[in-house]
């Protein structure tokens, strides 16, 4: 596990649900591609309403019925570690928006075997 308190990096990739690489969605790809690259951690959010540089807003209510709603992947690591990850999205992102956003890291703490050799909901570790 990556060990990460302080100054780190926000990195926030605003793309479509439907967005795909590969015949995969890309946020997917992007978290897969996070984690094999080391980074401490990626989270996908998918939004109920927006719009984007298309200025076509993007809606979940009933009557709209919008299959490619929009969605936020988040990773925060080190400033090098998000930037050296940064060239991987420019051939997974072909629309969307990327940011970047110092961030301070108070608290970085992962699920893990306990001292009995249990992890956090009392199952033994293999």
């Amino acid at each position: 596990m990556t060990s990460l308190t302080g100054r780190a990096l926000r990195l926030t990739v605003f793309i479509g649900e439907d967005d795909t690489w590969h015949h995969k969605p890309v946020y997917t790809e992007i978290v897969h591609r996070a984690h094999a690259a080391g980074l401490a951690g990626a989270s996908v959010f998918r939004g109920i309403e927006g719009f984007g540089a298309s200025s076509r807003i993007h809606t979940s209510r009933l009557l709209s019925l919008s299959e490619d709603l929009p969605v936020a992947i988040v990773v925060v690591d080190t400033e090098e570690r998000v930037r050296a990850f940064l060239p991987q999205l420019d051939e997974l992102v072909g629309e969307g928006l990327v940011t970047l956003e110092k961030c301070e890291v108070m608290r970085y703490v992962g699920r893990g075997p306990g001292p009995d050799g249990t992890d956090p909901k009392g199952k033994k570790s293999l």
